[in-house]
């Protein structure tokens, strides 16, 4: 009948097809858009079509809309919108044929259409609340008056997907067919026919009625979080306005959409969803890469984070040996993996057979030939690098040929231990974050001579144990570490100058930050952060300062290694803490002896200046050497791994906001008062040419 690039429209019989063609996820564009115009005034004009089919090519249906269009300074959802009430003002049936992923826009089109039929294993959700947006395409409107209020904000507000079983439970499709299911959409479209059914337009519902408490309490609870994420109480009140007639529900629902959409936490969680992706690209791999095979995997080091990285593995159905060189510590890493997973079936994210199948994945040894046959082998030994090179050394003659070896350090220079390897090809730092079968961040070092395949296969590796993965070149503490060390150094020297623990925490989150530095250090272990930097001066690289993370290494000195022996930065009554004046009597004698003046306040706003704008310029330098690829990647690691909070969109995102002149003014002003000889106020070449430049830093890019 007629078609343009993106929207086709034939008929079969008296049945008409209008199928979306948009690869690769048939986002809603203003092409498709035009094309939807131009195809129902086609099927409006063709009186011999009874009945309409809205289909997709490829893998799903539309997955939502092309959220970069959400920039742009003239954006409206005014014209989809008139779209889908000309689809449902239809006077013929209208049938939505769902497959794959129906999200956001592809949820309300399917909601404007008069009946809905999925093939099996579909998912269905409205993910919008995750970039701080409601749905704007009157999803707030049509679905409660399909399944309810309370139905529709659980849906909404979670931004979790549901199957099509779940989804045909709630009433919100009609019936699951079997695929191809364009065909079983057709022949069900013939069924409405010879039974002579009206369309079903959502539009003329009225909302089942629910007990207002229900919204109320919603909303109390959406306004203690609204600073950070205004989008949970506008979804309240958009959802509350479906009670009203269509026409004024629509216009509430337009109106917090736009506010939403202009919001600086939305701007900054859309920044965020565009660099996790990017993050995934590797800018060199121009053609596409061959991809190994990895069909088991193996784990040298049953400790903390060994038995949390095997359980990535299992997790995603991969065969995996865990080697460690006694029996007891085996016997109590598999007692701890089994326990981990019977608590989370006991919260009914697992079940018992699920459970079974993942231990049975599992097997053991006392012996690194175990480790021969296997596709990837990561050591994850204690950080150092005398151990980790012997270890290296050995996986290197031991592993079979092809095998990929990869090294779990946190700071340690991954060449060397590639060369320790003896194949730095095949060889590559996969950095998890503890505990590692949780923690969403997996930083991918690529090493001088990490072969591009090798790189390639572990980034697809990490997205299939779903792992958020960010790729970094070789220094100390890569991308992540290397700028929590210029945080941490600064915290200790605040703290130095007089302020408590509690105050250079409190100033952080107050931003959003999980928790400040001494918290943060104190759980993960004082121990651990002060090895790591007495390594880093084994290898010559801290600077010539004898007050450098002396704090630190003092408290390393005492056994005060934070909540696991009940004193560190605080004091530990088990996880509560409480201030220690041990904490004030040690860092006021650290500062004494390297004559640091204290002094009797310092104020939030210069903790965080002194925590931030380091870090800031630390990733300018991260990003000048080459070791990130993106701006994007450092707010991607410091999200996802550091509990950066995304509201903020990262690090760099906030140095945009706050603007790079005003972070160099503030290096300068730091650097007067407290002095630079070593260089720690000393701003980057990046960052002083973007603030001559006035320039964005998340703009930047670098050249090849």
């Amino acid at each position: 009948m007629t078609s343009n690039q993106r929207i086709s429209l034939k008929r079969i019989a008296e049945v008409a097809v209008l199928r979306i063609d948009n690869p690769p996820v048939n986002a809603i564009s203003t092409e498709v858009v035009e094309g939807l115009e131009t195809a129902l005034r086609a099927f409006e004009q063709d009186p011999a079509a009874r009945a309409l089919v809205i289909s997709c090519a490829g893998r799903t249906f539309v997955a939502g809309g092309d959220i970069s269009a959400f920039d742009e300074p003239d954006f409206s959802a005014a014209r989809f919108n008139r779209v889908l009430a000309r689809i449902e003002a239809l006077d013929r049936p209208v049938v939505a044929a769902l497959h794959g992923t129906v999200l956001g826009g592809g949820l309300e089109l399917a909601l404007a259409c008069h009946w809905r039929v999925a093939a099996e294993r579909t998912q269905l959700g409205f993910p919008e609340v995750k970039i701080g947006l409601l749905p704007g395409s009157l999803g707030t409107q049509r679905l409660p008056r399909l399944v309810g209020v309370e139905a529709a904000f659980d849906l909404i507000s979670s931004g979790r997907p549901i199957f099509a079983a779940d989804a045909l439970s709630a009433g919100i499709i009609d019936s699951i067919l079997d695929s191809p299911i364009e065909e079983a959409a057709v022949a069900f479209a013939r069924q409405l026919l010879s039974r002579g059914e009206a369309p079903r337009r959502l539009s003329e519902r009225q909302t089942a009625a629910v007990d207002p408490t229900f919204l109320e309490a919603r909303l109390v609870a959406a306004s203690k979080i609204q600073s950070s994420y205004p989008a949970a109480a506008a979804i309240v009140q958009a959802l509350q306005a479906s009670s009203l007639p269509f026409e004024q529900g629509e216009a509430v629902e337009a109106r917090l959409f736009e506010t939403l959409r202009a919001s600086r936490q939305s701007k900054a969680l859309r920044h965020l969803f565009f660099a996790q992706r990017e993050a995934g690209k590797i800018p060199e791999h121009a053609k596409a890469v061959e991809i190994r095979e990895i069909g088991s995997a193996g784990v040298l080091g049953a400790g903390t984070m060994g038995r949390g990285i095997a359980m990535n593995f299992l997790n995603a159905g991969i065969p995996t040996v865990l080697v460690e060189t006694s029996r007891p510590a085996l016997d109590a890493a598999v007692a701890t993996i089994r326990d981990v997973y019977m608590a989370s079936a006991a919260k009914g994210r697992l079940d018992a057979s699920d459970v079974a199948a993942r231990m049975a994945l599992l097997t053991v040894s006392l012996s690194d030939s175990a480790l021969a046959d296997r596709d990837l082998v990561i050591e994850a030994v204690f950080e150092n690098m005398d151990l980790k090179k012997q270890i290296c050394e050995r996986l290197g003659r031991i592993c079979k040929p092809g095998a990929i070896v990869a090294t779990n350090t946190s700071t340690l220079d991954v060449d060397v231990l590639a060369q320790a390897s003896g194949r730095p090809a095949d060889f590559v730092g996969m950095h998890f974050f503890s505990p590692a079968h949780v923690m969403r961040l997996l930083e991918v070092v690529r090493g001088a001579q990490t072969a591009p395949h090798v790189l390639a296969t572990v980034m697809q590796l990490a997205r299939r144990i779903g792992k958020v993965a960010v790729v970094s070149g070789v220094c100390y503490g890569f991308i992540g570490n290397r700028m929590a060390e210029v945080y941490m150094r600064e915290a200790e020297f605040l703290m130095m100058e007089g302020a408590a623990p509690s105050d250079v925490d409190s100033a952080v989150e107050a931003l959003g930050l999980a928790m400040g530095p001494c918290r943060m250090l104190d759980m993960a272990g004082i121990d651990v952060g002060a090895k790591t930097v007495i390594e880093y001066g084994k290898a010559g690289g801290l600077p010539p300062d004898p007050s450098y993370r002396a704090v630190v290494r003092r408290m390393f000195e005492l056994g005060r290694f934070g909540q696991k022996t009940g004193a560190g930065y605080y004091k530990y009554d088990g996880r509560k803490a409480s201030p220690d004046p041990e904490t004030a009597r040690l860092t006021q004698a650290i500062a004494a002896e390297h004559g640091v003046i204290r002094r009797e306040m310092i104020p939030p706003e210069e903790i965080v200046e002194r925590l931030l704008y380091p870090m800031i310029n630390e990733a300018a330098k991260i990003l000048e050497e080459g070791i990130a690829y993106r701006p994007g990647d450092i707010d991607v690691v410091w999200t996802a791994g550091y509990g950066f909070p995304d509201h903020q969109g990262g690090p760099l995102f906030m140095a945009d906001e706050i603007g790079m002149a005003r972070i160099v003014a503030g290096l300068a002003r730091h650097a007067e008062l407290h002095g630079d000889s070593f260089g720690y106020w000393t701003p980057s070449k990046l960052l002083t040419k973007l603030a001559a430049k006035q320039l964005r830093i998340t703009d930047w890019k670098r050249e090849s």
